[in-house]
């Protein structure tokens, strides 16, 4: 299957103001339209989602539709100044985000960064502790190139039919991480999803359009605070 990286438009607005001659002043009208036009111009600060198929949105019509997606909605329908940039790609594991990110962090600017990887990496049995020690690599790459970006961990989980230690092993990586970067986590990305068959597609692991809006709703209950 080939993989494909999709990014979401981003707008930058620039205001171009003319200088007039006279010595009038602007009365508070003109004022005041002119701090409301320069408040829109300001640039949108930058929301990186980085991560696999869950965060491209694989199997849905569009991008938009993934949880990335959800969360600009959101965002908009809060009328705060944040994009939303997709830096999803399907079939990713945590040692290929390793290698991307340098890629990555040569591209725009970001004011915060939310890191989706290590499903891949359960639903293939690898150690939890490499998983462990690329996320890590992937969070300092971050910190190094943007020492003031915010960082937000998505949690995920593998079914218990990978071996009950296995599972626990995996599930704890996220909250260790989390706690020793002071990140943001979500404890359990597809919460309320993983498992549903109705809310997943035909490979029962990628959420539905309905799936994804509910997970969009599980990384907004916690993004939300920090924006």
């Amino acid at each position: 299957m080939k993989h494909s990286f999709k990014i979401l438009p981003v707008a930058v607005l620039t205001l171009f103001l003319a200088a007039c001659g006279g010595d009038k002043k602007p009365d508070q009208k003109d004022t005041t339209a002119t701090a409301a036009s320069a408040e829109t111009a300001k640039p949108k600060k930058i929301i990186l989602f980085f991560g696999d198929s869950l965060t491209a949105g694989y199997g849905l019509d569009d991008a938009t539709q993934a949880f990335p997606g959800v969360v600009q909605a959101k965002i908009d329908s809060a009328k705060l100044p944040y994009t939303v940039v997709n830096g999803g790609l399907s079939g990713e594991t945590s040692a290929g985000g390793l290698s991307r990110i340098d890629w990555l962090l040569k591209q725009q600017p970001f004011d915060i960064f939310v890191l989706e990887l290590g499903a891949n990496d359960g639903l293939r049995g690898l150690p939890p502790a490499s998983t462990e020690k690329n996320l890590q690599g992937i969070i300092d790459k971050v910190k190094a190139k943007y020492p003031q970006a915010k960082l937000v961990l998505l949690g995920m989980q593998v079914p218990t039919n990978m071996g009950a230690d296995y599972s626990t092993d995996f599930k704890n990586v996220f909250p260790k991480l989390a706690d020793k970067n002071k990140m943001t986590l979500v404890p359990f990305l597809l919460q309320g999803v993983g498992g549903v068959r109705k809310l997943n597609q035909a490979d029962g692991i990628h959420p539905t359009e309905e799936g994804a809006k509910i997970v969009g709703a599980n990384v907004w209950k916690e993004l939300e605070g920090i924006l």
